[in-house]
């Protein structure tokens, strides 16, 4: 709980809405109203006020496929067993940006959920405004320093306090094939870029789009942010992505990532389409393409659709990365506003955290327990190879740039939006789609001095 006196709790919190609303103001105006009208239409914003049901909790979040509806499931059930009603508001969208926009838009109008969907460092910069509830004594009755990766533990807190309730932890470097088409090319599993090429090439030969993909900037940038950790290594990644080192971004190894990403556009289905990643998987498992790189929510869907891992598709790591994990963590923030709803609050971060929520909820959203030692026996070979790696330590970790892991939010826009221009136009050389990054990470660098 925030120790913080009423009225110094109210000039704090007018201070900090101000700031948020400078803060934020800028990066709504193109996209206001219509954000608004998104909220509309998925359902009334209920303010947190004491009028609303301290027995009902508002989460918005992004949750939406098929996989990602049974994780939701497992949440809102066990929180009904506490006579606590889950209201759903879900913003259809990858990697959270329409969720995000619609978030930002609620808070400014006074109109905060209870409960949303945060990833990354993101949440520490709410949490800075003053406007996340403090988890402090739920952690702390919970153990959960003791029962979390030491990675997890660390994200969650802000200036020694717990401002999110984890929930699993996705590894996004896996490269998904489909068995059926494999087995009758008589393909292997490519470990190797070179390795690759060569699968490639068969199953264009046997006219099967080798390498599903979208052109959505998101899907674009995941992909790319993979071909890095391939080139680089977890430590370059994070000179690159965290650090935002000019030297790492005129370093060759970047370079190389980006020629790779243009030779793979070369096997991909021409033109690239924006498309849902849901429909790219789609194209996977019903072998009109051989292979796909996504995060393992991937997997949630193959599995909600009657799919299972090593018979009708297969799990590996992307080429030159089966030591390294790049990972994404689910979080759940609570916005404090006048503490009504902060016991519903604090139950759902317990439930977040309980050994039945932790592995069902994992198991349908595809991803791996928060948790240092989990029930590894329920988890098929792609999670327990997923935790095996995460289990290894920060040396072995990657924090995704696409799903706000490893910088704000401003950079990681920056950089996704140039990507995807490299990826759409073949006029732009791999070494101005360098110089151009460069100039981003110079100009959004935290120290802005070039080394």
């Amino acid at each position: 709980m925030i120790k913080m006196t009423r009225p110094a709790l109210t000039r704090h919190r007018e201070t900090t809405l101000r700031a948020a609303t400078f803060v934020l103001a800028a990066l709504l105006s193109s996209w206001l109203s219509c954000a608004g009208r998104s909220a509309h239409a998925a359902g009334p914003a209920t303010s947190s006020t004491s009028s609303a049901s301290p027995a009902s909790l508002q989460v918005l979040h992004w949750w939406t496929s098929s996989g990602e509806r049974k994780a939701v499931d497992v949440l809102s059930s066990k929180l009904a067993e506490q006579n606590i009603q889950w209201r759903d508001f879900a913003i259809p969208g990858g990697a959270g940006i329409g969720a995000g926009k619609v978030l930002k838009s609620m808070v400014l109008a006074g109109h905060a959920p209870e409960v949303t969907q945060l990833n990354g460092v993101i949440f520490g910069e709410w949490a800075d405004l003053g406007l996340l509830l403090e988890l402090d004594n739920v952690a702390a009755q919970g153990n959960w320093q003791k029962l979390l990766f030491p990675t997890v533990w660390s994200l969650l807190n802000n200036h020694g306090h717990v401002v999110a309730a984890p929930l699993g932890i996705h590894r996004i470097n896996n490269l998904y094939y489909n068995v059926a088409v494999f087995n009758r090319l008589g393909l292997s599993v490519p470990r190797s870029w070179e390795e690759f090429d060569k699968v490639a090439a068969k199953l264009k030969q046997a006219g099967i789009v080798p390498l599903a993909q979208s052109g959505e900037s998101w899907q674009v940038a995941t992909l790319f942010e993979t071909l890095v950790l391939s080139e680089g290594g977890p430590a370059y990644y994070r000179q690159l992505f965290v650090d935002l080192s000019p030297r790492a971004f005129a370093d060759a190894r970047l370079l190389h990532a980006l020629k790779r990403l243009r030779l793979l556009k070369q096997v991909m289905q021409l033109p690239v389409r924006e498309r849902s990643w849901t429909e790219v998987a789609r194209q996977l498992v019903d072998g009109e393409a051989g292979m796909f790189i996504m995060g393992d929510w991937a997997k949630g869907d193959f599995n909600a659709w009657g799919l299972s891992a090593d018979h009708q598709f297969g799990c590996a790591a992307v080429p030159g990365t089966a030591d390294y994990h790049l990972y994404s963590i689910d979080t759940l923030a609570m916005f404090a506003d006048d503490y009504s709803h902060q016991p519903a609050q604090e139950v759902l971060a317990q439930i977040a955290m309980s050994p039945a929520v932790q592995s069902d909820y994992n198991k349908f959203k595809g991803a791996i327990p928060v948790w240092r030692s989990p029930d590894t026996s329920k988890m098929d070979g792609c999670s327990q190879n997923s935790w095996r790696v995460f289990s290894k330590g920060s040396a072995y970790l990657a924090p995704s740039l696409v799903h706000r892991m490893a910088t704000d939010e401003t950079t990681k826009d920056a950089i996704v939006a140039e990507l995807r221009r490299f990826f759409v136009d073949d006029q732009i050389s791999e070494a101005e789609a360098q110089r151009r990054l460069a100039s981003i990470a110079r100009a959004l660098s935290r120290t802005g001095k070039v080394e």
